[in-house]
């Protein structure tokens, strides 16, 4: 378990891809996180709306913070995402919340909100410990 949320910020300082995007973590609590990305040109698809892989990076890096911050190591096992509303904002929220915290497993909700407050995607995620 993370002492605090710098000491989370340090382990994670090596997720590359989600940091190199300019993904950070905001927030940690017993059985949650959050973060968040200020969006860039370099986020967006053809259509000029936000890449789908941005939404789900930044929720699967809040998953990785509060799965590895209960036990740590844990890994994906599955997780499914559900678009739901275009981005108006410029920055991305996500708040990973524990549903099910088993022996081996765990099951997590994850919901992505942009600055202005509108939801714009719900993940269903699954965490092994390892």
């Amino acid at each position: 378990m993370f002492q605090n949320v710098e000491e989370a910020r340090e382990f994670f300082k090596n997720d590359r891809f989600a940091t190199g995007n300019g993904m950070i973590i905001e927030e940690l609590g017993d059985d949650y996180a959050v973060t968040s990305v200020e969006l860039t040109p370099e986020h967006m698809n053809a259509a000029g709306g936000v890449m789908g892989g941005v939404h789900f990076t930044l929720a699967d890096f809040a998953f990785a913070v509060i799965s590895n911050h209960i036990h740590l190591v844990s890994v994906a096992l599955t997780t499914s995402i559900t678009f739901l509303s275009a981005v108006k904002g410029d920055k991305l929220y996500a708040r990973c919340q524990l549903v099910k915290d088993g022996r081996t497993t765990g099951c997590y909700q994850t919901e992505v909100t942009d600055n202005t407050g509108r939801h714009v995607a719900t993940l269903n995620m699954n965490v092994f410990k390892k």
